[in-house]
């Protein structure tokens, strides 16, 4: 056997060796066997540098260092699940998704729901080229150095897979593996780590991939995401993973009705304490993907899948102050502070105690004993207070009548739930809370800036406003506390560098109220630039798809007010980008322009995705359900029965793949 040959056979042998163990839990060679034939492969390959294989077994101990994980755009969406606490909620899911159907037969996949960080693999030909994880649902940091290393992640695929895939999964610390490392930990003297979920995280951004390597990291596979897949169901999807060779939680399980839905929860409750790893719920979701496609998506979730959440875990402590916290909205949030408490592995010592209607209906006063317990378990929150270990002097709480900060006199509109410091420009927590909002990633992305250094810059009088940042010089800002030439610099040149942030996170990083990330996507791409925006009277805004009129309002109120007016031409002046930058598309008319199209179905010349941007080049909007608003359906295989009566019923054209390339093809 030629040298090519032997080091292609250790190689094969090695993968075989790991799969065995990381994915089917079935050892087949001892730890000491195996590292004697990595060490022999790695003398062969470092010997032999013209035969190097970025997918060998011996490039999954990491060494790559990434000081910067670059953001990309996921080709297909990361959705985020509706929760539901209840059997009810769930009954109350199927009649809403069986309305839409038409009630039909439906057949449920059951999955748990692991408590992990989520992670988007792209393989090409079986082949790992990229992983993202979830970041906000839209793109995602680059992290497949770091991937790579966990040995559960296969690098080549086998079997008969598409050519090119995104497969989800969550990435997950073993609750074995957690105990090892915090034991590691506290022999050395240093802090334990407080819970698998955020160590899992954290470890797929650590810089190093050789310190990745060291953790006992594992992924776990839930959903495989492609235009051409070979399978039409869930389940099938799954069990086609495994064969690929990914680690696919075995426990799933498919459900023909919802009292086996039911059976499956009900199993899982008791047993999930047995299982190796975290989990904080089950996930259901509609097996079929016609009838997937069929219901679609809303503005956040995935209308097919819902997950329930077990019931958090429950503790006792003694509740020993009340602060109140003041937002950059100007909301006061009272903070309950607690006896440190040990919950669902981490210390608690302060739970939301939300609003004023909260701590009148908990009657909760200082010196109580109070249950905790964790939403999701992830945030703590007070859920009632044991009255037989109340105090007998104990006092009844009386809510604050002014702002804690700057001492303003609190409102509270008419239905809403929290009371406002209304000194909107006056009042120092809600300056600086806009101001790092402003400069927040997921808004202008300003580096070199942080919400400590704000803070500073509001103290020493140098930023009021947002566009107060857009003046700073470095010899203003070097004489500030731990601020030295170098990081002078990188804040002025980020500050400068967010001048070419698109329109829509500007949008957000204004900080309107109620207009989050997705409501300010919808608004930019909506009224294309902020002019347009500013003179748009409620009813515009009510007509914009999710724009409700409480949104609509808040908008509004932003731009009559003068000082925002002012900020918004300052920063136009600075050259912030107050319009969206559209890419030509030199084949694009207005053929349809005015008519609204709904797509359902599959299509063999286009993807679902191409189908929709071709409506939009030429000028149509493309909507999310029939109704009587909507001008043509687009018709593919495997079209809902629900939605095609609906058509009929509504008179709507409904136009074959070939029909609608034909009147795309017509001239004007």
């Amino acid at each position: 056997m030629g040298i090519q040959e032997t080091i292609q056979a250790l190689r094969n042998e090695l993968n075989q060796h790991n799969y065995n163990y990381y994915v089917l839990d079935d050892a087949t060679i001892s730890d000491y066997d195996f590292d004697l034939k990595l060490k022999e492969l790695q003398d062969l390959e470092n010997k032999h540098p013209e035969f190097f294989d970025e997918h060998s077994p011996t490039q999954r101990v990491g060494g790559t260092v990434t000081k910067n994980f670059k953001t990309i755009a996921h080709q297909f969406r990361m959705y985020s699940l509706d929760n539901s606490y209840s059997k009810e909620d769930l009954l109350d899911w199927e009649n809403r998704i069986q309305r839409v159907l038409g009630n039909v037969d439906l057949q449920y996949t059951c999955e748990l729901k692991y408590d992990g960080a989520s992670i988007s693999i792209t393989y090409e030909n079986g082949k790992l080229v990229q992983a993202l994880t979830r970041g906000d649902g839209f793109q995602g940091d680059e992290v497949t150095n770091n991937i790579k290393t966990i040995k559960s992640i296969p690098l080549k695929l086998k079997g008969n897979y598409p050519e090119k895939f995104d497969i989800r999964g969550e990435i997950i610390l073993p609750l074995k593996g957690f105990e090892k490392m915090n034991q590691d930990l506290i022999e050395i003297g240093e802090t334990p780590y407080s819970n698998p979920r955020n160590t899992a995280s954290g470890s797929l951004k650590l810089q190093d991939s050789a310190e990745v390597a060291k953790r006992p990291l594992e992924c776990l596979l839930y959903s495989v995401t492609s235009n051409n897949l070979p399978f039409s169901s869930q389940i099938e999807g799954l069990q086609s993973a495994r064969d690929w060779g990914f680690k696919v939680p075995s426990e799933a399980k498919l459900a023909n009705t919802m009292q086996e839905v039911f059976d499956f929860i009900d199993y899982w409750d008791i047993h999930r304490h047995k299982l190796p790893y975290e989990t904080d719920g089950v996930v259901v979701k509609v097996n079929s993907f016609r009838h997937q496609e069929e219901l679609g998506y809303t503005a956040k979730s995935p209308r097919w899948a819902i997950a329930y959440k077990f019931k958090a875990e429950q503790v006792s402590t003694k509740l020993k102050s009340i602060s109140y916290q003041v937002g950059r909205t100007g909301a006061i949030t009272p903070v309950a502070n607690l006896e440190p408490v040990q919950l669902a592995g981490t210390i608690v010592k302060r739970a939301s105690l939300h609003n004023a209607d909260q701590i009148e209906k908990l009657d909760i006063r200082i010196n109580d004993t109070v249950f905790v317990e964790k939403g999701g378990e992830i945030i703590p929150k007070i859920i009632a207070v044991d009255l037989e270990q109340r105090p007998e002097d104990s006092q009844k709480t009386h809510y604050i009548t002014h702002c804690p900060e700057c001492q303003t006199e609190l409102v509270r509109n008419e239905g809403e739930a929290n009371h406002y410091c209304p000194n909107f420009y006056g009042c120092p927590p809600q300056i600086i809370g806009r101001v790092q909002h402003y400069i927040s990633r997921k808004a202008m992305d300003i580096e070199g800036l942080g919400g400590e250094t704000v803070a500073l810059l509001f103290k020493n009088n140098l930023v009021h406003n947002y566009a107060d940042l857009y003046e700073l010089k470095v010899e203003d800002i070097l004489h500030l506390e731990r601020m030295a030439q170098k990081s002078a610099e990188n804040l002025v040149n980020g500050v400068e560098k967010s001048k070419e942030i698109p329109f829509e996170s500007v949008l957000f990083a204004l900080g309107i109220r109620f207009v989050g990330e997705t409501v300010a996507k919808k608004l930019a791409r909506h009224y294309k630039n902020i002019d347009a925006l500013s003179k748009a009277s409620l009813m515009d805004l009510i007509l914009v798809d999710e724009i409700g009129e409480r949104i609509a309002k808040s908008v509004i109120e932003f731009f009559e007010n003068e000082e925002n007016q002012k900020i918004i031409e300052r920063l136009k002046n600075y050259g912030v980008q107050f319009e969206i930058v559209e890419n030509i598309n030199p084949d694009a008319t207005d053929k349809f322009l005015g008519k609204t199209f709904v797509v359902s179905g599959v299509f063999a010349q286009f993807s679902r995705d191409e189908l929709k941007k071709t409506i939009e080049d030429n000028g149509g909007k493309v909507g999310s359900s029939i109704s009587a608003k909507t001008d043509f359906v687009v018709a593919g295989d495997n079209m809902g029965p629900a939605k095609l009566e609906k058509a009929n019923k509504l008179n709507i054209p409904i136009l074959s793949e070939e029909e609608f390339i034909k009147k795309l093809n017509e001239s004007e």
